[in-house]
């Protein structure tokens, strides 16, 4: 079943549920395999029970860098904005990947509607995470307290990289007998010796990462969602 649901939904050899019952039923005859092939019917209603776990290699400190990007839902809405022209209601989900830089490998994925931001999306990819957390990397879009909150509960030793914005403020003044923030200290290091040089001298470049991680996502498995279900969206 979890073989033949990789074939279909578009992920791999872009098949739907009708054709991909074709193929496997092909495959098991060239084989001589006989062994009952799933119907298209129980591909669609099986799919959104599959239990998927992330095949992870990755053992002890691990570096992690995120990212999100848009994938569009190609159901009928879509389809008639390809017959008939533009339409005001066009469907989208944004899927939230947290990867390790050393070996590509994904950590930590989640889907969700278009409105979730990325900083809200941190807490609940460092809930698939059991590895020790050396450094953690996103780009400004994920300057936000509540990112600094969970990364503080999860991994409070690890060195973060988060780009403050252009027109950041301290949160906290150096004079207090509070423990010192470390994106505080990212932006004293940025006004010290610039932008560029702090990118360059605390490894952030290490999140562009992320961005191939989500390019290799999206050249193997494309950027669309063919199905109308979210269930089963999350498994595709």
């Amino acid at each position: 079943m979890k073989v033949a649901i990789t074939q279909r939904g578009f992920p791999v050899f872009h098949l739907p549920n009708r054709a991909t019952e074709g193929f496997v039923r092909s495959i098991f005859a060239m084989l001589k395999v006989k062994l009952p092939v799933p119907d298209h019917s129980t591909l669609s209603r099986r799919g959104k029970g599959l239990p998927v776990a992330l095949p992870k290699k990755a053992s002890g400190h691990i570096d992690l860098v995120v990212d999100s990007s848009g994938l569009k839902v190609y159901v009928e809405g879509e389809w008639k904005v390809r017959t008939h022209g533009k339409s005001k209601r066009r469907t989208w989900r944004k899927i939230h990947i947290g990867a390790d830089p050393a070996s590509g490998e994904i950590q930590a994925v989640a889907l969700t509607e278009n409105s979730i931001s990325d900083a809200e999306m941190v807490e609940p990819l460092l809930d698939q995470i059991d590895q020790p957390i050396d450094r953690f990397g996103g780009d400004g879009s994920y300057d936000k307290r509540k990112v600094y909150s969970s990364l503080h509960q999860r991994a409070p030793r690890a060195d973060i990289l988060i780009p403050p914005r252009k027109n950041a403020h301290i949160w906290q003044h150096g004079n207090s007998k509070a423990e010192r923030l470390k994106r505080d200290e990212n932006l004293r290091a940025i006004c010290k010796m610039g932008r560029a040089a702090w990118k360059q001298t605390s490894g952030y470049h290490m999140r562009s990462l992320a961005e191939t991680t989500v390019f290799r996502y999206k050249t193997i498995f494309v950027s669309l969602l063919f199905t109308y279900r979210n269930k089963i969206r999350v498994r595709q």
